[in-house]
């Protein structure tokens, strides 16, 4: 490692990826260099390309550097300020304000690249989180300290999930919500700033923004800095950490960027060939210690809807839940777009969520399944052709089907609907009923937009 700060100086310039020649020794990969007019360019060592030149990739923009120009060693990494000073505010990668208020003053920096916590000190649960999301907590219940993922294309509603999870579990929380950005739009990143401050859970929460507009190394970067403040809360403030991500696969296609530049060879649909080893150094940090734990939601946008993508498949494998957005369900305004029967969770297990919980939520994708398969012939042949069983299946699982909407309270202002948070018992004990055959007499759309089952008899008068 490098004795104090030294200086280099460019040699090349590609994009986002600079070249800088030092004399030995070299800085260590992952040190922060600075550079520019007022040494306001940062960047981040990424390989050594040969005994006297460095690879580095730029945090922000590179619009005045140029061959010649000269580049500090600072001989550390990349550090962000951690501590309680962080509630109620809005950072970029550097830990620098976003929101327009005072800079913040912490006694505390950490590296943004830290070990990860050794197997023996992890902790797993098997308690349930409960969303009061009725199709999320039925069909896919969420472990408290584990990972869960949003899949869907775009415009299918994972923003808007997201943003229901942070207004339902946020407040009702009573550990740190950590919000993390990547890729994000500025008006998203905007309305959610307005509705935690709305909401009043922005005094316990912290957000951090790599911002779509952003350079490629700052998008690749700011999921670190935030489970960098995330694993100091756990671990020092021994405080429940909830950590929302929006959108993972932002994260990856910054780090195909960063990989075209670097100038390594793509591999499976133009990703880069460390996809695996990027998305993993990520995930893996995101855990439970006896000291605290890291609940994390991320939304995942999945290319063309396709998910075997490369991007999607490596995504899976690091949760224990992944909810599924369906465009086919969302275009019949059947919201939130869960498809019920590719949407999993690893808690759901008899041994976990209880025996009665299980059955139900087996019966509901049971008769969801039979319905699928019967479409064909409905649109064919009709309804008449169908059995006696087959249409009594058919009503159950298109009642299941509406009873399983639900409106939300972020999306009040655009349906007028008000919100409604159901819990879990009510949700079982609506999905049981219908099974039953208890609703056969009433329609369909008296169970469309409500939360719990009794309601449907409100929206059955309401309706006439």
């Amino acid at each position: 490692m490098s004795e104090g700060p030294h200086q280099g100086e460019i040699t090349a310039v590609r994009g986002n990826v600079v070249d800088v020649h030092f004399t030995p020794p070299l800085p260590s990969r992952n040190h922060q260099l600075r550079t520019g007019p007022e040494g306001n360019v940062v960047l981040e060592v990424q390989t050594h390309v040969d005994a006297s030149t460095v690879r580095c990739i730029a945090l922000n923009s590179t619009r005045r550097l140029a061959r010649g120009v000269t580049v500090d060693n600072t001989g550390e990494p990349l550090k962000m300020p951690v501590g309680d000073c962080l509630l109620g505010r809005m950072l970029n990668v550097f830990g620098d304000p976003v929101d327009g208020g005072d800079a913040i003053e912490a006694k505390v920096h950490w590296p943004i690249h830290r070990p990860l916590l050794p197997l023996a000190e992890r902790t797993t649960s098997t308690k349930v989180f409960e969303t009061g999301i009725k199709a999320i907590d039925l069909l896919a219940p969420l472990e408290r300290g584990g990972k869960s993922g949003m899949f869907g294309g775009a415009g299918v509603g994972k923003t808007v999930v997201i943003n229901e999870l942070i207004n339902n579990m946020a407040e009702q929380y009573a550990g740190v919500s950590l919000f993390c950005g990547i890729g994000e739009r500025m008006r998203e990143a905007e309305e959610m700033y307005r509705a935690m401050q709305d909401s009043g859970v922005l005094e316990k929460a912290v957000l951090i923004y790599g911002q779509m507009n952003e350079p490629p190394g700052a998008r690749f970067r700011v999921g670190h800095a935030a489970l960098t403040v995330a694993e100091y809360f756990r671990d020092v403030v021994k405080r429940d950490v909830l950590l929302l991500i929006d959108n993972i696969f932002r994260f990856v296609q910054s780090g195909t960027e960063v990989s075209g530049l670097m100038g390594r060879i793509p591999s499976r649909v133009g990703y880069q060939p460390t996809l695996a080893t990027e998305l993993a150094a990520l995930e893996e940090r995101i855990c439970s210690s006896r000291s605290g734990s890291i609940t994390s939601v991320q939304a995942v946008y999945v290319p063309a809807d396709d998910l075997t993508d490369p991007s999607a498949t490596h995504i899976f494998a690091h949760l224990s839940a992944s909810i599924v957005l369906s465009r086919k369900r969302a275009s019949q305004g059947l919201y939130p777009a869960v498809d019920p029967l590719q949407t999993d969770s690893k808690m759901l297990t008899p041994r976990i969520v209880g025996q009665r919980h299980y059955r139900v939520a087996q019966q509901v994708r049971g008769a969801l399944a039979e319905y699928e398969d019967l479409k064909d012939i409905i649109s064919m042949l009709g309804m008449e052709e169908l059995s006696k069983d087959d249409r009594a299946t058919v009503s159950k699982a298109r009642r299941i089907e509406r009873f399983l909407t639900q409106p939300f309270f972020t999306t009040e202002q655009f349906t007028g609907k008000q919100g409604k948070l159901v819990p879990l018992e009510q949700t079982i004990e609506g999905c049981e009923r219908i099974l039953a055959g208890e609703f056969s007499e009433v329609g369909e759309n008296a169970l469309y937009m409500i939360g719990a089952i009794d309601e449907s008899g409100k929206s059955a008068d309401d309706n006439e």
